[in-house]
């Protein structure tokens, strides 16, 4: 049979070839060497490297590439002999081995390399450089901190190698390096042309509580948070964001330093300018609230421009309440302007002042002597306070309570929440304060005493309580007097329970009235020395004498007796 050597001139002489192929390579494990490829099917690329048997390599090795019948392609011994005589060959390591080769060339020339970020990991980032990956610590990625890596995902980047290691099979490269290397230059040249008060475009590198960073061109700027804005700004991630490009205007520049200070709020008008011809005080507005603190609560009346309404000018009466109670975010209310300070750049602003004033409302519709009903808010040491129309308290002072009990006993009889009437004693809508009366209500029983009272004629009494020293003797159905151990008798007694008792009648006579403690003091002894000159002066005195004169008379007694 004849053999048509015209076919067999078109196949590969694979004997030659791999003749020439293998002369010169060791035929090991792990060793990376060329082979022939000699059959394609749907699952395997079969390749000839010349070793027992031909290899079967996976074709998921070779995505992405064309590979046809008789193309040379780099492969990995991974066995010679698998124990059933079969070669077994790796494309994909041959690929890492040739990168890790070229990465090891561009290492020891200090050439860079290019890559992209894939993943973060503990301390740093996974940075995929073709076949092989690397670790980019994270102080490592920028030339400043970086703590939102998310503008540089899906971008090529270029790296410079610091560290390999071929026994770890481990790579550690750097972007700060590529960067400050580019950066040295070009920040030169960029600082010359930078001026203070230019405007210049930049893109947002890093954000902090404090500010953010701006790239303009091979250098930093900070952009500090109160710049930013007219307004009140809590944090700058509230109006910028990491790849924000922006125009800017260059605040300060210190060229020993390389620090260069930006602004971004002075790109526009200052709305504090003339802001005090714009709103006058008592003008009144609506604006938003911004910002709720423990003192108070920011108003924007216009953009960029902001005013305190402290806790105190929030409500009339509601003094003590957090402003979260009155006030929310975002809620629009009205505003009176109370005070501008343009230096300063503050305003103060209140609400109370758009709303009637419930004092001056009070004022203009009662007036001292009045009558009021209200239920006791609170008792303090001082008073009772009850409230009022329109949301106010008036104060019952302890002293305002009785005509005849001790204050501490007086207002052991209220309770909050009870219902009590009181006159008005006196209104200071300036000072927001009303004062009231309960024993204004009854008629003073001193006052009626004093001017019932025939000085002439002795009082009939009754004793209410006697102790050592002193007894208590009742005037009248409300009111009381003292009589001294030495106002009982001339003779001497030494103690005045001995000669007296609870529900004794007793005649005396009015010695003293002391108008700050409202306590009358007796004398029974009084009543005995009628006809003695040296008592003349209390007991012969006019009927239609003043309390006023028998005082008087009373004293001037005294200093003639000294």
């Amino acid at each position: 049979m004849s053999v048509d050597t015209s076919l067999s001139s078109d196949i590969p002489n694979f004997e030659a070839l791999f003749t020439e192929f293998s002369e010169h390579q060791v035929m090991r494990q792990g060793t990376l060497i060329n082979a022939v490829v000699v059959e394609i099917n749907d699952d395997y690329v079969i390749a000839n490297a010349g070793l027992k048997s031909e290899g079967w390599i996976p074709k998921g090795e070779f995505i992405g590439e064309e590979v046809a019948v008789g193309d040379e392609i780099e492969v990995v011994i991974e066995a010679t002999d698998n124990g059933f005589g079969e070669s077994r060959l790796s494309h994909e390591k041959a690929k890492r081995a040739r990168a890790w080769a070229d990465l090891e060339t561009k290492f020891e020339s200090n050439e860079t390399v290019y890559g992209g970020i894939v993943d973060r990991v503990k301390g740093g980032f996974t940075v995929e450089l073709g076949a092989l990956r690397a670790f980019l610590p994270g102080s490592l990625i920028d030339v400043k901190p970086v703590r939102d890596p998310s503008y540089l995902s899906g971008k090529e980047l270029e790296f410079k190698i610091i560290k390999m290691d071929n026994r770890r099979n481990n790579v550690v490269v750097s972007r700060r390096a590529v960067l400050e290397a580019e950066n040295s230059a070009e920040r030169m040249a960029r600082l010359e042309e930078l001026q203070e008060g230019q405007e210049v475009a930049g893109i947002v590198k890093n954000i902090t509580d404090y500010g953010a960073f701006v790239d303009l061109g091979g250098i930093d700027g900070l952009l500090h948070i109160t710049d930013m804005a007219w307004k009140r700004v809590k944090h700058p991630s509230e109006l910028l964001n990491v790849g924000d490009e922006m125009q800017v205007k260059i605040l300060k520049f210190d060229r020993e330093k390389n620090r260069v200070s930006l602004g971004l709020k002075q790109m526009g008008e200052d709305p504090w300018v003339n802001i005090a011809e714009r709103y006058p005080a008592n003008t009144k507005l609506t604006g938003k609230v911004t910002n709720i603190t423990d003192y108070g609560c920011f108003v924007q009346i216009e953009e960029g421009v902001e005013g305190l309404v402290h806790m105190s000018e929030m409500d009339w009466t509601n003094r003590n309440v957090h402003p979260s109670k009155i006030v929310k975010m975002g809620q629009e209310i009205d505003v009176m302007v109370l005070e501008i300070d343009e230096d300063r750049r503050r305003i103060s602003l209140g609400v109370k002042q758009t709303k009637v004033n419930p004092w001056q409302e009070f004022s203009g519709q009662h007036a001292v002597g009045d009558k009021v009903n209200g239920k006791v808010r609170s008792i303090t040491d001082f008073g009772v306070f009850i409230g009022l129309p329109g949301g106010i308290d008036g104060l019952v002072h302890l002293t305002d309570l009785s005509w005849t009990e001790e204050a501490e006993q007086a207002v052991r009889h209220y309770k909050k929440g009870e219902e009590v009437e009181a006159v008005i004693l006196a209104i200071d809508s300036e000072r927001e304060r009303i004062s009231l009366g309960v024993k204004q209500l009854s008629s003073d029983p001193l006052q009626h005493f004093l001017e019932s009272y025939d000085r002439a004629l002795p009082i009939d009494t009754e004793v209410i309580s006697v102790e050592e020293k002193q007894a208590i003797l009742r005037i009248a159905d409300d009111l009381t007097g003292i009589m001294r151990v030495a106002d009982y008798s001339f003779d001497h007694v030494a103690d005045l329970s001995k000669v007296l008792k609870a529900g004794d009648a007793l005649e005396v006579k009015v010695t003293n009235i002391d108008s700050k403690s409202r306590q009358v003091f007796l004398s029974h002894k009084a009543l005995l020395e009628q006809g003695d000159s040296r008592f003349d002066t209390v007991g012969d005195v006019s009927s239609d004498s003043t309390l006023g004169d028998l005082l008087k008379q009373q004293i001037a007694g005294k200093k003639d007796e000294k």
